[in-house]
């Protein structure tokens, strides 16, 4: 970190999103209007121009209908049946038609004939005029970008504002701080900001930042399936992506799916029978639970076995619960394979576990269709949405098992073992590769479950402000997973009460962090003055879940709505 009042020149935060095979992501919200802001309709015609638009004859839906004619009064004799009334109508028809004949044939020979009528009587078709496309509108951005001329709060400002709240009682007696300003790197409010605490959740901040410096945004996981050792056997190998789907109706959109891999390996298959599925996991090693997990967050569905192959991060039903757990299968490998082998048109007693056989040394010869069979040969792939995408859904939802499954990409990455303590190892090391100390940090697992977990609230902020820095953007793709205060993720209810929390709505993005008698919350917000401040509020000791949340929802909303200068 630079020294106070010496900002590197890359702490200007970004001005926009970085698009990583996604929309963009703006970094930044300067108002909650912004939020759900309706259309502008079109107006509607006054009633009386609406009326002389309508067709006067025949049928509402026919122009160009038989007009109705007069109406008879009661008692009155039809004019048919009035004496010598035919002759005279008669008489009169004929004239009409001999003046009409004479006006139609001027007409064709002497008059231009404007608009719809020239259609109607000439004998070429005439080209229909050129009508330049209405130009679409520019799109009102949902998150606003900041600007960095907005005043800069002062440590004294910002103490007087947020001091006496950071003492709530419901916090417990560890409350731990740091608030920076990200245009300058300046510290605002440091209590306790080098003390470990337990993050929970916020580890997902780390998470992200190491797995997109050690991946990239743009990165994919893939499945494969390779042939076996023996005729018919087919090897579905987990790749460590745990969004792939079943089918169709998964719980990540886009993700990819395994009947779509069924698909290419028939085609690879041809007529071949396909007889068996072997499920290789072999890319993960070590226990599949953490240490420090309490005993009742597999029962309970918010975390399944750590596995390199699974269907919905190891749902059972596609389905994600805001409030309680989601229901894991007990196996998820297991599970995945038996839905492969069912798209296959095979029972469940087909799969079983295994390796895959090591692929034959690669000729220079055109494989032929026995060689593209040979065992180890690749039958089908697919491949995840790209990394960014990944690292939303496990920060806007707070999925476990994803922050699991790329804290082993950053072990990967590295030629490490893909084990937790591989991954908690190349964590450290890669925050450590981006020049951010680590002496703060002590890591059992990448979701935050562990309670053996310690990390300080400077080393968030640290994190934090490096990435909205832009000397590394692709940490700057972390921001857009961020829940949105009221609106998105584990914070679309937060910031509701009491009333003065309402201003933080769109305007905080943050990651929440929740164990029994922990809750910590820790993100981004804009001053009323435009200025882009991180943040990291973490308790340890706290009672009541709900109250302790609304407190520190408090604090955020503080530094909203106070100049502090």
């Amino acid at each position: 970190m630079p020294p106070a009042g010496s900002p590197p020149a890359s702490a200007t935060p970004r001005a926009a999103g970085t698009t990583y095979g996604r929309a963009a992501v703006p970094l930044n919200i300067s108002t909650p209007q912004a939020f759900g802001a309706a259309a502008p309709q079109p107006q509607q015609p006054p009633r009386e121009f609406a009326q002389a638009q309508a067709p006067a004859a025949g049928h509402a839906d026919q122009p160009g209908g038989v007009s109705p004619g007069p109406v008879d009064r009661p008692g009155q004799t039809p004019a048919a049946a009035q004496p010598g009334a035919r002759s005279r109508r008669t008489l009169v028809v004929s004239v009409v038609s001999a003046i009409v004949l004479v006006i139609v044939v001027a007409a064709g020979a002497l008059v231009v004939r404007p608009g719809p009528v020239d259609r109607w009587l000439a004998g070429d078709p005439t080209t229909a005029p050129t009508v330049a496309p209405t130009p679409e509108p520019t799109p009102t951005p949902v998150l606003a970008a900041v600007g960095t001329t907005g005043t800069a709060p002062t440590p004294e400002g910002v103490k007087a504002a947020i001091g006496p709240l950071v003492d709530a009682a419901v916090l417990g007696p560890r409350v731990n701080v740091s608030v920076v300003d990200t245009a300058t790197g300046e510290s605002l409010f440091a209590q306790n900001a080098d003390t470990m605490t337990v993050p929970a959740s916020t580890t997902k901040l780390l998470t992200a930042a190491t797995v997109l410096a050690a991946r990239g945004p743009a990165y994919r996981l893939a499945t494969r399936v390779v042939a076996g050792a023996k005729p018919g056997e087919v090897v579905l190998i987990g790749g460590g992506d745990p969004t792939l789907s079943v089918d169709a109706k998964g719980q990540f959109p886009g993700a990819a799916r395994l009947d779509k891999l069924a698909d290419q390996v028939e085609k690879a298959m041809g007529d071949r029978p396909i007889t068996k599925v072997i499920v290789d996991t072999s890319l993960y090693q070590g226990p599949l639970t953490a240490k420090g997990w309490d005993g009742d967050v597999i029962g309970g569905g918010q975390v399944a076995r750590i596995q390199p192959l699974m269907t919905n991060a190891g749902r059972i039903k596609p389905v994600h619960n805001e409030f309680g757990g989601d229901p894991r299968f007990i196996d998820p490998a297991a599970a995945a394979g038996r839905a492969f082998a069912k798209h296959l048109g095979l029972p469940s007693g087909a799969v079983s576990k295994g390796t895959a056989p090591a692929v034959a040394a690669a000729s220079s010869a055109p494989p032929s269709a026995a060689a593209a069979l040979a065992a180890g040969a690749e039958l089908g792939k697919v491949e995840s949405p790209p990394l960014v995408r990944v690292v939303d859904w496990m920060l806007e939802q707070s999925d476990n098992v994803i922050a699991e499954a790329m804290a082993r990409q950053v072990a990967l990455a590295a030629g490490d073992e893909a084990s937790f303590e591989g991954a908690a190892a190349a964590m450290i090391a890669k925050l450590g590769e981006l020049e951010l100390s680590t002496d703060e940090v002590r890591l059992s697992d990448g979701s935050g479950l562990s309670r053996q977990n310690k990390i300080s609230p400077k080393a968030l902020t640290d994190v934090l402000t490096l990435a909205a820095g832009g000397k590394h953007p692709e940490l700057s793709a972390m921001f857009g997973g961020l829940p949105v205060a009221g609106w998105s993720g584990t914070l679309r209810t937060r910031f509701v009460v009491p009333s003065a929390n309402q201003v933080g709505q769109g305007v905080v993005r943050a990651k929440t962090g929740s164990l029994t008698g922990v809750n910590a919350i820790s993100g981004e917000l804009v001053t009323k003055d435009g200025r882009l401040l991180v943040f990291a509020i973490m308790a340890d000791a706290t009672g009541e879940s709900g109250a302790a949340r609304r407190a520190l929802d408090e604090i955020a909303a503080k530094l909203v709505t106070c100049g502090c200068n």
